[in-house]
């Protein structure tokens, strides 16, 4: 058995009781749950230890294993730099699950980088060596990436664990909301309790699905740092069923630990919750595909040809007057499993209509947007695309005349300029809208700016 189970567990330093300095008796019951994990890693015996943590180093558009032979830590930025680890890295897993998903989008990057260990690794060692000390670690980050890709690569670690027989047990590291309590350091709101009674009763019932599927608005609005941390894990446990127990959640100190325990684990198809998301995924989409209006089928259309066979489509014959006698600025924006895929446009036009311009805009968008590797084949099931129709600019003297929801924005200063888009769904205030055009314009407070606002007509 290569796999021998799994489990969920926060990373509160102060838990630690020489950091805690008596402070940790708050949380007597994470501490007791924790003891007991400890047992239960004892008694499995793992070759090695893999531990997800939101706190290592984490890149947007991979994962990231660290692999030095061996991997240090201590808890000095808590003040006791006493408290140190050294830990065996298992690099031949770490080459393995790096050549299973070398091909894949969610591409795991073995590290050289001296990364010290976090304290999202360090706190539960602390138990497990209390315990058991035989044993191999592997250290994975986070990503930028889709909650279906942190599922995915845990699959593939899954996969790479069964390649090489290893003996190992699964971490999944991270708190759950840290806005719990009025009196606690972030603070206190209503998303806060909702996210983590959800989560406690997803993961208890082992029901992962609605972890892939999970609303991203309440995990951002909650502030957790656990959450695709578990889905890693979930996607490790794929086509496997568990014994599940569930053995603490508190909030005392504002912050959500919620610690449960994954062993037992068998062979059981019912339970592939990958393919059935794919599958309910590519369902979805093309339904929605089913009730669009040209101008998205038009987009999708040039992104198949060019993806597919290079080749830039001819405006077709049927193609409306509406879109063949006007010249409009166009963005077509490209989402995936509900994260930015690609976004290419311009606030005036640069074709001869509408129709050329969102041909060359979803080309661009699909291939040639910077910060994205191109689309490929595989993926264009699974694509949502927007496409936004932009009114003239409109200088404004005010922020009072502009509204997130209503009115894109422009920024300029000398050649520089910053756009952002209306109605994005992170962006809640002018303040930040405003910010973000900076940021994109790389321009500063300093520099003398021109304000220009805009409407669009979305079709999505």
């Amino acid at each position: 058995m290569a796999i021998l189970g799994s489990f969920i567990v926060p990373h509160p330093p102060m838990i630690i009781k020489e950091i805690g300095m008596g402070s940790e008796k708050q949380i007597e019951n994470t501490i007791r749950s924790y003891k007991e994990i400890a047992k239960k890693i004892k008694e499995l015996r793992p070759d090695t230890i893999i531990i997800s943590s939101p706190h290592t180093k984490i890149s947007f558009d991979s994962f990231t294993m660290l692999s030095t032979d061996t991997i240090q830590g201590n808890f000095r930025r808590f003040g006791h730099p006493e408290i140190s680890f050294m830990e065996q890295n298992d690099l031949e897993l770490v080459k393995e699950i790096e050549r299973v998903t070398k091909q894949d989008s969610v591409q795991a990057i073995a590290s050289k980088e001296e990364i010290e260990l976090d304290h999202g690794c360090m706190v539960p060692l602390s138990f497990i060596e209390e315990e058991y000390q035989d044993f191999k670690i592997i250290v994975i980050g986070l990503s930028g990436k889709s909650y279906v890709e942190h599922y995915m690569l845990g699959k593939r670690i899954q996969e790479s664990v069964e390649n090489l027989h290893r003996n190992v047990v699964y971490i999944a590291s991270g708190d759950l909301s840290h806005k719990l309590q009025k009196y606690g350091p972030y603070g206190f709101i209503k998303e806060g309790p909702i996210y983590d009674e959800k989560v406690m009763k997803i993961c208890q019932n082992k029901d992962f699905l609605n972890l892939i599927t999970f609303d991203e608005t309440l995990t951002r609005k909650a502030s957790e740092c656990g959450h695709r941390s578990f889905i890693m894990m979930a996607g490790f446990l794929d086509q496997y069923d568990v014994d599940v127990e569930f053995l603490s959640h508190e909030d005392i100190t504002g912050v959500g630990y919620g610690i449960l325990s994954y062993t037992n684990p068998r062979i059981d198809h019912t339970r592939n919750f990958l393919d059935i998301y794919l599958k309910l995924e590519k369902e979805r989409i093309q339904k929605i595909r089913n009730n669009q209006d040209e101008y998205i089928r038009l987009a999708y259309q040039s992104i198949e040809s060019y993806v597919k066979y290079q080749k830039k489509i001819e405006v077709p014959p049927y193609t409306s007057r509406e879109l063949l006698d006007n010249r409009k600025g166009v963005f077509v924006t490209i989402y995936k499993w509900n994260r930015l895929r690609g976004c290419i446009g311009s606030i005036i036009p640069t074709n001869t209509n509408i129709a050329e311009e969102i041909i060359s805009k979803a080309i661009s968008s699909s291939t040639f947007d910077p910060r994205f590797h191109p689309i490929t084949e595989d993926e264009l099931d699974y694509l949502e695309i927007h496409v936004d129709i932009l009114e003239p600019l409109e200088q404004i003297d005010s922020l009072d005349k502009l509204d997130v929801k209503k009115y894109g924005v422009v920024i300029s200063s000398g050649f520089k300029r910053g756009v952002l888009l209306p109605n994005i769904e992170t962006v809640e205030t002018v303040e930040d809208q405003i910010r973000i055009a900076m940021e994109k314009g790389d321009i500063t407070l300093e520099d003398d700016i021109i304000i220009e606002r805009f409407e669009v007509t979305r079709h999505e």
